[in-house]
């Protein structure tokens, strides 16, 4: 446009005269949209024109995460130009400076961003960004509003579906999520959210070889994804095989070749890496993988006993909490339990009781390292319901772990009984998992039950089932 005005990727008004500067903001949206590892390229917007709000206020954005000194200089540039900025670059600003804001309130970021999307239900990457905030808060609910907000007029939008599909499958809703995600692949066969939303829900039904059947069609386009997006997608197919019965070997094939050797790119992010790692290693411990995985576990924990780590993903932090307590490092562990403690006293009221259960839960995983499993079952509690631990920053899949983390504590202290009710209760949703058979076997047998017998050729049954 004339006059130094240009519309980004969307069609909506971008004050700059620099095509530089426009070039890099559109190239960050499909970084963003497509789990690229080129996020940076933000940076080269206000590089371009330092005076252009929105590249300014997106780059600032960006190092939030990262390196916060370094977002100051590029949110005041923004602010010293806002009068100048387009309607739809003040609404972008407000909602993203609110969103970095340390005492924000999280559903009243998530109100801003749809208020941008009623006036510019275009820009998926707002999009993006409000349901990631919904997904922290636990809120599936909120995310799925969100997108259904935008859907009419995104009806043919790439990516659009794989953004619908996951709220969908966290909420339950697996047959609408299966329809979303195929229709998000049909746009797109490597937009890697939509291949994603599809392994999930062939995982949770328990079609294990479908999936990664799937997933290894799909995996020639990985390579340009970010760590995270690139190990996470290599960790669903890992728990495929695990959980569908294939040779340990197979799962330690997956953790090394394509977990593992990620860290070998000279442009991979570490901590992005080390918790698909490590959430795989948990289920391979619960499920008695411990010499086949020889010390991988070890060295895996050395590296998350460097504190740079902490603090990034309360998820991570309780892996690491297991991690660290399970191979003997105490002192390390209990560092970081008090510091966990100590974050969330310098939270708001609101979300210090948000936040409580992610406590409890992370004193649990640490007692139960550590062996100590009457004290590790109390904290958990013996109704315990993953589903209400959301706010730790965790999908549904994720979840599961400490699921069989509760069973096995139930089994190990006695509480029979309360195991079976919860191995039965995971049976009714995914009753072609022989985990959970072999679980059931176990419980009837400590019980001296003849329905033992049964389980174990249920389960035997299943493990001959899925990748004879």
């Amino acid at each position: 446009m004339e006059g130094g005005r240009k519309l980004d990727r969307w069609g909506y008004e971008v004050r700059t005269s620099s095509d530089a500067c426009i070039s890099a903001i559109n190239s960050y949206y499909h970084q963003v949209l497509s789990y690229g590892r080129n996020r940076s390229v933000i940076l080269e917007a206000p590089e371009s024109d330092p005076e252009c709000v929105l590249g300014n206020i997106l780059a600032a954005h960006f190092l939030c995460s990262a390196d916060s000194s370094r977002a100051v200089p590029l949110i005041n540039a923004a602010k010293s130009r806002l009068e100048h900025a387009s309607t739809y670059e003040k609404a972008v600003f407000e909602a993203v400076m609110y969103l970095v804001s340390p005492d924000r309130d999280d559903d009243l970021a998530v109100e801003l961003h749809s208020k941008l999307l009623q006036d510019f239900p275009r820009d998926l990457v707002s999009l993006k960004r409000a349901q990631v905030l919904c997904f922290y808060m636990g809120r599936a609910d909120l995310s799925l509003k969100l997108v259904e907000q935008v859907l009419p007029i995104n009806d043919h939008e790439d990516y659009i579906y794989g953004m619908l599909a996951f709220p969908l499958l966290e909420l339950g809703r697996m047959e609408d999520a299966e329809r979303a995600g195929k229709k998000g692949y049909e746009i797109n066969k490597e937009d890697p959210w939509s291949q994603h939303a599809l392994c999930h829900v062939y995982q949770y039904e328990c079609r294990f070889k479908e999936a990664v059947d799937f997933m290894n069609d799909c995996a020639r386009s990985w390579s340009p994804l970010s760590s995270f997006m690139y190990t996470h997608n290599w960790w669903h197919v890992a728990l495929c095989y695990l959980e569908g019965h294939a040779p340990m070997e197979k799962v330690r094939d997956i953790y090394d070749e394509c977990i593992w050797k990620e860290l070998e790119r000279s442009d991979a992010v570490p901590v992005e890496v080390y918790l698909n790692a490590i959430g795989l290693l948990l289920r391979v411990y619960i499920r008695g993988g411990h010499d086949v995985f020889g010390d991988r576990l070890k060295n895996l924990a050395n590296c998350l006993a460097d504190e740079a780590f902490w603090f990034l993903e309360w998820h991570l932090d309780i892996l690491i909490l297991w991690a660290l307590s399970y191979t003997g490092e105490f002192n390390k562990a209990e560092d970081l339990l008090g510091g966990l403690k100590s974050r969330i006293s310098r939270m708001t009221k609101k979300k210090q009781q948000l936040m409580q259960r992610g406590l409890s839960l992370a004193e649990a995983v640490y007692k139960y390292g550590k062996g100590d499993n009457k004290d590790a079952l109390e904290l958990l509690g013996h109704d315990f319901d993953a589903i209400n631990y959301k706010i730790i920053g965790a999908s549904d899949e994720q979840l599961d772990v400490f699921i069989e983390v509760h069973i096995s504590l139930l089994l190990d202290t006695g509480e029979t009984l309360m195991a079976i009710q919860a191995i039965e209760k995971q049976l009714k949703k995914r009753d072609g998992a022989p985990f959970l058979w072999r679980l059931l076997e176990k419980a009837y047998s400590i019980l001296g039950k003849e329905e033992a017998a049964s389980c174990g050729e249920k389960a035997r049954t299943l493990e001959a089932t899925y990748f004879t």
